[in-house]
């Protein structure tokens, strides 16, 4: 087991440990303490491009979504273990197509805080009656996956239906 891994699952135990004692303020200070020692150790960048699989409802056939997210590791080897790590959380069907080291040094995150403003612009477009749910959501958002697409039809669905949109 790599150091950073170790330093994982630490993490992990002391999680797992403030959560049994219903501390929540301690297990949401782990949750988001960011990693500084596993990020000196996992100092490369991966590119991986992932197939989501999912099964269209209509037509019965299986569709693929290719997503591509960047892959912080010490090795090829550990990028497909933090990939299996993170996707093994997860419901989705999905084949990794391929993965390989970046010339990137490093990555700043860039948290947007404009979701609600993304959602008043989606739900603007809910008056048009033209439109369907998924088009509007399609058109907005590119790369989400394939639940979060649906979090966002099912919503903006609720919300037409509910009259909270109205009509143009």
């Amino acid at each position: 087991m790599s150091e950073g891994e170790k330093m994982f699952h630490n993490e992990v135990d002391e999680l797992n440990r403030s959560l049994q004692k219903g501390d929540e303020k301690k297990a949401e200070e782990v949750f988001h303490r960011p990693l500084e020692q596993q990020n000196n150790l996992d100092s490369r960048w991966y590119k991986a491009k992932l197939q989501f699989i999912t099964i269209d409802e209509k037509t019965q056939k299986e569709k693929r979504s290719a997503v591509v997210y960047l892959v912080q590791a010490t090795s090829l080897d550990n990028a497909v273990q933090n990939i299996n790590t993170v996707m093994q959380g997860t419901m989705i069907d999905y084949e990794k197509s391929n993965i390989a080291e970046t010339k990137i040094m490093d990555v700043f995150e860039y948290a947007q805080d404009n979701a609600a403003e993304l959602m008043g612009r989606m739900a603007e477009e809910l008056k048009d009656r033209s439109k369907t749910v998924e088009e509007i959501v399609d058109k907005y958002v590119k790369a989400a996956t394939p639940e979060l697409r649906q979090q966002l039809i099912d919503k903006l669905t609720a919300m037409r239906e509910n009259g909270e949109i109205p009509q143009k």
